[in-house]
């Protein structure tokens, strides 16, 4: 049996203003300039926690020759260079062609790409993936848990499993998942329908995190459903609510073997199940200034971790947002950290001067007048490094990474730990590459919105979710949405949910 992988995943920020260029898919694919597949993708994906890594581990464990073509990604941020799409999709198609024939197709996507000309990019990239190798060719799609699933993907897929954790530690688990799947269908074992259902709701991050609840009861209740006879799998995509497209929003899948029936009416259970829990959904916020008071409170809690989701880059933010270290300053707080601020020019000044120099520095605030303004004073440089890193955490395990040059400042009695690289602080690698063990400060001020809860979430005494302003914050009122859909909950009170 011979199958093929390979996809793009974009998490896109239509409101962030930066654009996203072929080069930031090249410099954070890490499969050299050409995004090459092959060989490149094993040596980067084997042993790690992440979907190609599951594709592979199922595929040598029972002799599937897999042919990955390109695996393409990029930090979120703004809206996707439409060039750079079509040449990404141009290098996958024409190395598809060069495979064939294959048995089956395994797409690695992520559910909320946008680009220049498409809302639905990945319906885009599906369906010309479709015109190559025809209706016939089975294709089972891997995407991520805040997917904005449209019904165009749904279609154009035999089957679509999404992430059943955030933070996103099983993603291994469901490239095993499809890969195995796929290999049962294209040995005539089982036989797909799918049924898709979207909600008319949004939700934002902070409470989409299946650590807590509501959906921590929620995931268990689906992992039930799918043993349940005649349930091949069923997702659950929570949407990603920053980007304003018509379908952005709540979705439930349903995959049974050939019982339309079966799909239909579990697919509404699901989909009441969700909505019944509207409310619960939404977040609660609190202001670092009561983070700080109850730091203050509770000297014995440590470390105290003050989640800055509004600036997390993970969302398409610009990570160098200053509010919460602007804050930090005026308290005089002793042993915070704030990690990580993306300001290229800053760690360059304190490489160039070296550790134990005082620097003066414009830290932060420089891609907009959004997340707050940079912080002028002198800067002490605490440590430096090159900034490379393996995540040791739940998530993305085994994965090289890099923030750049890094440095480790130490500014109005606050560290900051300065990155040349845009990356969410979602692992403690982050820190301790940068000279910062994390268990041993009071409070840190993390760039992450619900992913740093699994390396970090253990040692934490307690976690609050920021109230700071920004492209990714929590708060729907703060967003004017042109292309959405509408009635939708919550910004629609009078809005119904209609069952298929």
């Amino acid at each position: 049996m011979k199958l093929a992988s390979g996809g793009i995943q974009h998490e896109t920020n239509t409101f962030a203003s930066t654009p996203t260029t072929l080069a930031d898919f090249v410099r954070d694919s890490d499969c050299g300039p050409n995004l090459d597949g092959g060989a490149v993708v094993f040596d980067r994906f084997r042993d790690t926690g992440t979907i190609h890594g599951g594709y592979i581990a199922a595929a040598e464990a029972v002799q599937i020759e897999l042919v990955p073509l390109l695996c393409a990604k990029a930090q979120p941020a703004g809206v996707v260079e439409q060039r750079c799409f079509n040449e990404m999709l141009d290098r996958f198609l024409k190395r598809l062609e060069e495979a064939l024939p294959v048995d089956g197709l395994l797409l690695d996507l992520h559910g909320a790409m946008v680009t220049d000309e498409h809302e639905d990019a990945e319906g885009a990239f599906i369906a010309a993936v479709r015109e190559i190798t025809g209706d016939e060719l089975p294709i089972v799609v891997t995407l991520d848990l805040h997917a904005n699933i449209t019904a165009r993907m749904a279609a154009l897929s035999d089957v679509i499993i999404g992430f059943d954790t955030y933070p996103h530690v099983d993603m291994q688990e469901r490239g095993k998942e499809a890969a195995r799947l796929l290999a049962r269908i294209v040995r005539g074992e089982v036989r797909p329908i799918q049924e898709y259902q979207q909600l008319p709701l949004l939700t934002m991050p902070p409470m989409q995190c299946t650590l807590r609840e509501p959906m921590q009861s929620l995931m268990q209740l689906v992992h039930r459903m799918e043993q349940e006879p005649g349930i091949l799998t069923a997702t659950v995509s929570m949407g990603f609510p920053f980007a304003d497209i018509s379908d952005a929003g709540v979705s439930v899948l349903i995959t049974t073997d050939n019982d339309a029936e079966l799909a239909v009416s579990k697919s509404n259970e699901l989909a009441h199940m969700l909505w019944k829990l509207r409310d619960d959904l939404q977040p609660r916020l609190t202001t670092i200034e009561e983070t700080i008071q109850y730091v203050r409170e509770h000297p014995d809690a440590q470390p105290v971790i003050f989640a800055d989701g509004s600036d997390n880059p993970g969302g398409g933010a610009p990570c160098d947002g200053t509010v919460a270290l602007a804050a930090l300053i005026d308290s005089r707080l002793s042993d915070a950290v704030v990690g990580v601020i993306y300001d290229p020019e800053t760690a360059a000044l304190a490489h160039a001067a070296g550790v134990g120099s005082t620097i003066r520095v414009r830290l932060g605030g420089k891609t907009d007048d959004r997340h707050g303004s940079p912080i002028e004073g002198d800067a002490q440089v605490c440590s430096l490094c090159d900034g490379r890193f393996t995540y040791h955490g739940p998530m993305m395990r085994g994965v090289e990474d890099s923030l750049g040059p890094t440095a480790t400042l130490l500014i109005g009695g606050v560290e900051v730990v300065v990155s040349s690289v845009r990356r969410q602080c979602l692992d403690t690698e982050m820190l301790r590459v940068a000279g910062i063990e994390p268990s041993s400060r009071r409070l840190l001020v993390l760039k992450s919105a619900v992913h740093f809860r699994a390396d970090y979430g253990a040692m934490a005494a307690e976690i609050f979710d920021g109230d700071t302003p920004g492209v990714h914050r929590p708060d729907f009122s703060c967003f004017e949405y042109q292309n959405l859909r509408r009635p939708i909950y919550p910004l629609d009170h009078n809005t119904t949910l209609q069952s298929t």
